[in-house]
């Protein structure tokens, strides 16, 4: 497997586990804000597959032909990290695809070293290759994938891949409430911090 099979097969890893993260969640616990700074699942998704299509297009002059209005000069404050109530679950999941399948053929049509210019960057910055957009997108997939898993235990208890993941301890209810009590002690030992009720 060379370089670019390599860094392609960790962004589908991680684009899979990031829409994932909305199996067997209602529309709204998928789209509802779960942090003061409004981030929720669907936003996530939304985000991830809009940004790959600006990084893995307009960069490479490989344009989706897609229009994304939550760019747009108008648009609502971070339009493209959250759902209005007109937009869908489904809508969502199919830009998702659609923007996977545009990446995809960017990257079987161009090798590592094809130089492309991000506008958005700044100049010292904006000339590129694939294999800088790949890792960039690689990172930054895995970022808002670490993201999900917090919201997603934070909703249901739901942690890494689900119970085959050999990376996530499998415990019982009682068994986690006794390892955050174990870490919780250790954090009030270490600082001196009194228990607050």
């Amino acid at each position: 497997m060379d370089d670019k099979e390599v860094l392609h097969r960790y962004l589908r890893r991680r684009r899979e586990d990031l829409l994932a993260k909305l199996n067997g969640l209602s529309d709204y616990d998928a789209r509802r804000p779960l942090t003061p700074t409004g981030t929720n699942l669907l936003g996530l998704v939304k985000h991830v597959a809009s940004v790959e299509l600006g990084y893995f297009g307009e960069v490479f002059g490989r344009s989706s032909g897609r229009d994304l209005p939550w760019f747009d000069d108008d648009a609502a404050p971070e339009a493209d990290l959250w759902l209005t109530a007109e937009e869908t679950r489904e809508d969502i999941i199919e830009l998702h695809h659609f923007s996977a399948a545009h990446t995809d053929a960017t990257i079987a049509a161009l090798p590592l070293d094809a130089v492309g210019e991000v506008p958005w960057w700044s100049e010292e910055r904006r000339r590129v290759t694939l294999q800088q957009i790949l890792v960039h997108m690689c990172v930054e997939t895995a970022q808002h994938v670490g993201h999900a898993d917090i919201l997603r235990e934070l909703l249901d208890g739901a942690t890494g891949r689900g119970p085959e993941d050999p990376n996530m301890p499998q415990r019982t209810a009682e068994e986690w409430a006794q390892h955050w009590e174990r870490v919780e002690t250790a954090a009030r030992r270490a600082t001196a911090t009194p228990p607050t009720d």
